[in-house]
């Protein structure tokens, strides 16, 4: 079996689709395309698929609805036309994914939602607990609230960060192209489609450069930059037409279509490099023998009972060294409780947090997922 046949098997996908598939050249969503669309992912639903749908189009529908004709340049009525949009585009999604017998969830999402620990935290738990529900969550960046300072400045970049925080195995970008080109086919006709290469590849990415806004305001750049975000939790990625009949359909049975971008690393190497090399350790939780020999050999998550102290001041979603007995650091995580309810449950068994805190936020002091050997 080829790597594209494995990854058409593969059972979390984030699909990103831009706004000129789903537009009607910037006149309102294009009913009839998502229609298709969300046939083929319920479809993949269906088969076991989890699926995460990044969308744009809500500033080109919002302008549709207030009978503009043309795109403003002030934020605020950037911001307007995305609050009226939305509405336009999670009727449309929500109806259509109906018919399939399928619930749709909107989440809006800047920087500061992704870049802020804490909040990364609660954005993966309510994502991965729709997931669970077999609901379909609709991810768009929140235009209504983002400033230049914190957008996130285009749905690939917002795309690659859900990979990351979901831990999808790959990503689907459809866009209005076939993929990446060797140069710019608009001024060479023979300039031959890449259809496979590894993510961050500088010569890859100058290849990209050279065809200038081929695909809007995203471009191909910004593609292959989002690619090798999501290459730092192990997805690989695939960059293709989405007008392409089935195309969905095509990759979960892996057809060579488009550009398949892979990791240069394995998912662990990735994940590790992502967790322990961007974030400063705020805080270091002291574990029992049990605690270190099940992180070791079992790979599981950190309980509350196997720690026996913790120092420092952090917060929900803050990075902590977890060391053993000895005084070694073994591993390190972003941890689900702030310092002050990670002492008062320190050695208690995790039925009983509850108990002691009123409330349970997870069930792991730092799930697996978050957690890294050193």
């Amino acid at each position: 079996m080829d790597k594209r046949q494995q990854l058409g098997q593969s059972k979390r996908w984030v699909i990103k689709i831009g706004s000129a598939l789903l537009t009607n050249d910037g006149r309102g969503l294009d009913k009839m395309a998502i229609e298709n669309w969300v046939t083929q992912m319920a479809s993949l639903r269906k088969r076991g698929v989890e699926l995460v749908l990044v969308s744009s189009g809500a500033v080109a529908e919002g302008l549709s609805r207030l009978n503009k004709n043309k795109r403003p340049t002030e934020l605020h009525q950037l911001q307007a036309a995305a609050a009226v949009g939305q509405m336009g585009m999670v009727q449309t999604y929500e109806s259509f994914f109906q018919k399939h017998g399928l619930h749709t969830a909107q989440i809006l999402l800047t920087h500061e939602d992704l870049a802020n620990r804490q909040r990364y935290l609660n954005a993966r738990s309510v994502l991965r607990t729709l997931i669970s529900l077999n609901v379909i969550p609709v991810i768009n960046e929140n235009d209504t609230v983002a400033t230049e300072e914190i957008r996130l400045g285009d749905n690939d970049t917002l795309a690659s960060l859900v990979a990351n925080l979901i831990e999808a195995e790959l990503l689907v970008i459809l866009t209005d192209q076939q993929g990446l080109y060797e140069r710019d086919p608009r001024l060479d006709p023979t300039a031959k489609l890449v259809a496979q290469g590894y993510a961050g590849d500088p010569v890859l990415e100058a290849m990209a450069g050279s065809t200038g806004g081929v695909l809007g305001r995203g471009g191909m750049l910004t593609k292959l930059k989002a690619a090798s975000r999501a290459a730092r939790s192990g997805a690989a990625t695939i960059i293709v037409s989405g007008r392409i009949t089935e195309i969905l359909l095509k990759i979960a049975t892996g057809e060579n279509l488009g550009t398949l971008l892979l990791p240069a690393q394995s998912p662990i190497a990735a994940r590790k490099q992502w967790l322990a090399s961007h974030l400063k350790v705020r805080g270091t939780l002291y574990l029992d023998e049990g605690a270190v020999r099940v992180l070791k050999s079992a790979g599981k998550s950190l309980l509350s009972i196997g720690v026996s102290r913790a120092e420092g001041k952090f917060d929900r979603g803050e990075m902590v060294a977890c060391v053993g007995p000895d005084g070694k650091e073994i591993a390190r995580g972003l941890v689900n409780y702030n310092v002050e309810e990670t002492r008062k449950i320190l050695r208690h068994a995790t039925d009983e947090i509850e108990k002691i805190l009123g409330y349970v936020a997870e069930a792991e002091l730092i799930h697996r997922d978050n957690l890294v050997l050193v």
